[in-house]
């Protein structure tokens, strides 16, 4: 029997520098070979605790990952009930998180418009709560779960603690057999002790290296003191190596593999054979099938450390760059911020600076709470003063609600006037001001626009109903004016005699005749160039047929109730009075300032015969104002 000593666990032969075979001088005086076996033992040792860590780790089938993101919220809490109620815990716990991720970014933005809505309805911000059936159901499904997960992981560590106190107990029965051995049965029970030691279940990380190495240790007695079977042990032996060195080619081929990450994790899985499914070699080989694998572990050790180490300067890189766009958070102007496009625009700005913070990368761990702090107080202070400025926003909108009620109220007593020029003029406006209206709170835009909607579509429809019958008529009117126009003309071609009142009986007959369609209204500029036509033809002073064409462009304007066109016809006129004053007194001045010359001066009757032109078309002008404010009734 082994002492109380030997029951320790003892370090594998294969990972020990005492079994180099080189001496303390040798390693004193070999310092590159010294750094270089420190660097094989850390990249081995950490492969170790790596396979020592995935030791509690429980064999199941993944549960396939399903496109979660396109789930609404019921189908998510649907999915998350039937994975808990079906599934493995061991299995599930991926796809679990997943959901939890997806839930509650979605749950977040239907949170965030609730709260949004409430504000704008005049809710204060202190008073907002929101509760929904589906998350209740969702938190209730997610109690079970890990009520589900606790039991689970409970019984786990029973079975963990189960599993070391047999395998502890199969290297008591290989010590037992070693010390007590009969050639005849040994080897076959050794087989037997193996076998059942691969057959037992992972146990606690922590024992896991230790004991395995017990066991090996064990193991390499066994096949030292079986001499009883030489040709057993050199077969074992045999295989052993042959495995082995599958296992050396693979680590070698890992050193070039580019994913660092695949190849740690293979390397790991590489490891865990060579020890747990593979025993020893025959001692002349073990050291030097063990070098090569330990050379490529360390290989593929620094490779994995290179790449780490170069992404954690790339994280150094990242810290100035977030705390550049924090800057720049800090320095977005909002003091100018008058209006609601102001603050979206900011909104906009401030959500380009987040997205651009968020895809940044990641930062050291060590600075990661103090740039995460910065960033997130760049934002409360943005965020303080956007919801300071819409809190105001919302008794604007209540004064715009009462406006926009007013509105309504007016249209709906318009809505069946008859009374259409002035009605339409009416609606027109209050259409208009309706635009110039801002923002009403959300919960009642819809009903007030459907309110003035249908006034308003109640009132057009009304009119255009009427209009459609009025256009008949104009075009009637067309026809009927048409002709009338071509009655003069036939009288012009045959030079029949015209006289003053022949043309002041025909603007009559055009003006009672009525409106024309308005897009027909061209038909008064040929009638005018026929009364020109009539003037030239006949002896018909040209004051007076300007005069008629004048009251006939009055009457026209007045059908149609062009008020602004009157208006600047009057404005018009006066100008032209207010003109033609001035040139007969700046030529009456230019007379003045001749002396001691007579009327019959060619020079003075000039100009004298330029003020009787003038005076001529002032007293036409005069005339055309009269008539147009006697019509105007002023």
């Amino acid at each position: 029997m082994l002492d109380q000593e030997e029951k320790l666990p003892v370090q594998e032969k294969e990972l020990s520098p005492e079994n180099s075979g080189a001496t303390q001088e040798q390693i004193t005086t070999n310092k590159p070979d010294l750094e270089k076996s420190t660097s094989t033992n850390v990249a081995v040792d950490e492969i170790e605790d790596k396979i020592a860590e995935s030791s509690e780790n429980i064999e199941h089938v993944a549960i396939e990952m399903e496109d979660y993101g396109n789930l609404s919220l019921d189908e998510l809490v649907e999915e998350l009930g039937k994975l808990v109620r079906e599934g493995q815990v061991q299995s599930i716990n991926n796809n679990v998180n997943k959901i939890k991720s997806i839930f509650n970014v979605k749950f977040g933005k239907l949170l965030k418009a609730e709260k949004e809505k409430f504000l704008a309805e005049g809710g204060n911000v202190v008073d907002f709560q929101y509760s929904n059936p589906i998350k209740s159901t969702y938190n209730s499904i997610l109690y079970d779960f890990k009520i589900k997960r606790n039991e689970f992981y409970a019984n786990q560590e029973a079975k963990l603690k189960t599993n070391l106190e047999e395998k502890l107990e199969l290297i008591e029965d290989l010590k037992h057999l070693i010390d007590n051995a009969e050639g005849a049965t040994m080897y076959k029970m050794f087989k037997d002790i193996q076998a059942k030691w691969v057959a037992v279940g992972p146990i606690p990380r922590a024992k896991y290296n230790d004991t395995w190495r017990t066991y090996h240790h064990h193991v390499e007695r066994f096949y030292d003191l079986l001499h009883l079977s030489n040709d057993l042990r050199d077969l074992d032996f045999k295989h052993n190596l042959e495995e082995k060195l599958k296992l050396v080619e693979r680590a070698e081929e890992l050193v070039n593999v580019e994913d660092v990450n695949v190849a740690f994790k293979e390397l790991q899985v590489l490891h865990k054979l060579w020890k747990e499914d593979i025993g020893p070699v025959a001692r002349e080989n073990r050291e030097e099938v063990w070098e090569r694998f330990s050379e490529a572990t360390r290989k593929v050790h620094d490779n994995r450390h290179e790449f780490f180490k170069d992404m954690r300067s790339k994280f150094e890189g990242n810290i100035d760059k977030k705390l550049a766009v924090v800057t720049a958070i800090e320095a977005i102007d909002i003091s100018k911020n008058e209006s609601r496009s102001d603050w979206q625009k900011s909104i906009k700005e401030i959500e380009a600076l987040r997205n651009k913070f968020f895809s940044i990368g990641q930062v050291p761990r060590a600075k990661n709470d103090q740039i995460w702090s910065k960033f997130k107080e760049a934002t409360r202070k943005f965020n303080v003063e956007k919801n300071k400025f819409f809190k105001d926003v919302k008794k604007d909108h209540f004064d715009n609600l009462n406006k926009k009620k007013l509105l309504i109220e007016k249209a709906v007593a318009l809505k069946d006037s008859e009374e259409w020029d002035t009605a339409t003029e009416i609606m027109k406006k209050i259409q208009a001001d309706w635009k110039k209206i801002g923002h009403v709170p959300r919960k009642y835009s819809d009903k007030l626009w459907k309110e003035f909607k249908d006034a308003c579509n109640h009132y057009f429809d009304r009119l255009h109903k009427n209009q459609d019958q009025g256009n008949k008529e104009e075009i009637e009117v067309l026809n009927q004016k048409k002709e009338l126009l071509s009655e003069i003309k036939e009288k012009i071609e045959d030079k029949t005699k015209i006289t003053i009142d022949d043309l002041k009986e025909y603007v009559k007959d055009w003006r009672d005749l009525g409106r024309v369609p308005h897009e027909m209204r061209h038909i008064e500029v040929k009638f005018n160039k026929v009364l020109d036509k009539v003037v030239d033809k006949s002896s018909i002073e040209k004051q007076d047929i300007e005069m008629i064409k004048f009251e006939n462009l009055v009457n026209s304007y007045l059908e149609q109730k062009n008020y602004r066109k009157l208006d600047s016809e009057q404005l018009f006129i006066r100008k032209k009075i207010d003109e033609t004053v001035r040139e007969i007194q700046q030529l009456e001045n230019n007379i003045g300032f001749i002396s001691n010359v007579s009327e019959d001066n060619p020079l003075v009757k000039n100009v004298r015969s330029q003020i009787d032109v003038y005076k001529e078309k002032l007293d036409v002008w005069k005339a055309k104002l009269n008539y147009l404010k006697q019509q105007l009734g002023g």
